[in-house]
């Protein structure tokens, strides 16, 4: 960790108490990002000057800290909202998010490191220290978060930080103690469930969520923090590992890691079988209970999207893959976007011809029945996210492929590793038109699909799915008539709807 340093008196209109009030008061305002932008400053302001006395430093910082907490909560839901107005803007509050929490995460941390070092006034603060402990814990976990919604790459400086308090915490035997992190917290928490939040949280696979759900996923795992399991030995309900005098990330247990006094187990615990009867009543009434607690979204098809996901990633047995991976290198032609995918299927051009086609060549690093791995070498524009709709065509291919990203992972600032599920190996570009109607829209029928006989899923501009409303295409003389079951994913720019075909003679 980072020392803090010594000095006299500090010449900082925070020293005053009064002032720091009024400061405070004073960045009240119906601007919730330049008034985080406001504490940012200060929370900085306030953890390097020198001459604070540590009593004095946490006091102050634990104040702008309260004050930040509705900016943060009015910016978060802003930009996990649907329909935002530009990449710009989301960006924009993005980095405010970001940066307040990396502030303050240095901040406590630094304070941390100051009893730690026994500064002067560490003996005065030590009442201040389980509090101090969570809101270090709390803050550099909302960092790793706000690196996750963003798909990495995720800075394991700051997970050796993270560790680093947790193991103090245990070292000064207070990692047990429960306090309320913020007023009107309603239920208390401890450096320990502080820890297990951010553990679980990475160990969910937040790569495979998109920025609501992983918000979802989050506030569930605060919700079940009190029942996650932390051992010194490993066990058979413990399937995660960490060794908190390292900066790593939680890892899944593959092979017994070698013997170190750091090493923690971790498990989902009885909060398992909390989370199976919560996809159950969910399921059975079609409601978020309101007294789980669940606030981020009242989508019940999301919701149980996320908890089955969690269900899954928690389990002690790990999921089976379906299909086996190969490893390979070699060039892969992607198109993106339903007019992308279009355009791609229904195009002369040859598919690597970038300057024609539209198209990206990204490298294929495994393979599958089920999909494909591989890594963006340099993306071009802002589109690729969890759900974007591509269609694929390997190099030395004549085909297109048709699938969905399911998971994303920035390796550096310009390098992504992507997972492609595969939605067809035999897709093509149809006209459908609306039965006893003229109207007719273009949309890409996906065969080979593991589906029922009979059954095929169309790919459609959103709107275009009515339910009961029937479809059909004129080819090789036949008509095919299709008849809506249910739509199966939805994407910003797409709606993957499943139908019965049938077969007509003209």
């Amino acid at each position: 960790m980072i020392r803090l340093f010594g000095g006299d008196k500090p010449d900082h209109p925070m020293a005053d108490p009064k002032e720091a009030r009024r400061l405070l008061e004073s960045l009240h305002g119906d601007n919730p990002a330049q008034t985080l932008e406001g504490l940012t400053h200060w929370i900085e302001s306030v953890s390097t000057t020198e001459g604070f006395r540590l009593e004095m430093r946490i006091d102050r910082l634990l104040r702008i800290d309260e004050a930040a907490q509705p900016c943060i909560r009015a910016l978060s839901r802003e930009y996990l909202a649907a329909g935002r107005p530009s990449r710009a803007q989301e960006t924009h509050m993005w980095s405010g998010i970001y940066d307040y929490w990396r502030q303050s995460g240095n901040a406590f941390a630094r304070c941390v490191d100051a009893f730690l070092q026994n500064a002067k006034g560490a003996d005065s603060a030590r009442d201040a220290l389980p509090m101090l402990l969570c809101r270090a814990l709390r803050s550099l976990a909302q960092q790793l978060k706000w690196m996750h919604v963003r798909y990495g790459p995720v800075d394991l400086s700051v997970w050796g930080v993270f560790n680093s308090v947790y193991a103090y915490a245990e070292l000064r035997g207070v990692a047990e103690t429960a306090t309320e992190i913020y007023p009107g917290e309603l239920v208390a928490t401890t450096p320990t469930q502080e820890f297990l939040r951010a553990l679980m949280f990475s160990a969910s696979s937040p790569d495979s969520l998109l920025p609501l759900e992983a918000e979802f996923a989050e506030q569930v795992i605060g919700k079940l923090a009190a029942s996650f399991t932390l051992a010194s030995q490993t066990g058979a309900e413990l399937p995660y590992w960490t060794d908190i005098s390292q900066a790593m990330t939680p890892l899944r247990i593959v092979h017994t890691p070698h013997p170190s006094p750091g090493l923690r187990f971790v498990g989902a615990g009885v909060a398992l079988e909390t989370l199976g009867t919560l996809i159950r009543k969910i399921e059975v009434t079609d409601q978020i209970p309101p007294e789980a607690g669940l606030s981020a979204t009242r989508d019940t098809g999301l919701a149980l999207q996320v908890l089955r996901h969690l269900a899954t990633v928690w389990s002690p047995t790990p999921p089976e893959r379906r299909h086996a991976r190969h490893n390979v290198k070699s060039r892969l032609a992607v198109a993106h976007g339903f007019d992308g995918v279009l355009n791609a299927l229904g195009a002369s051009a040859p598919s690597l011809d970038i300057d024609r086609m539209g198209t990206e060549h990204w490298v294929v690093e495994n393979v599958s029945a089920g999909g494909f791995g591989a890594v963006v070498p340099r993306l071009k524009g802002d589109w690729l996210k969890i759900g974007a709709l591509i269609a694929m065509q390997p190099e030395g291919g004549s085909n297109w492929v048709v699938g969905v990203v399911r998971r994303l992972s920035k390796i550096e600032d310009r390098q992504t590793r992507v997972g492609i599920e595969t939605l067809s190996k035999a897709p093509f570009a149809e006209t459908f038109s609306l039965v006893r109607t003229s109207v007719e829209e273009r949309g890409v029928l996906l065969r080979n699909t593991g589906l029922e006989a009979g059954e095929v899923l169309l790919v459609l501009r959103p709107g275009v799915f009515a339910p009961g409303q029937n479809l059909q295409s004129k080819r090789g003389g036949r008509v095919l008539q299709y008849m809506p079951q249910g739509v199966t994913h939805q994407g910003d720019d797409y709606e993957i709807v499943r139908f019965r075909e049938r077969v007509r003679e003209v």
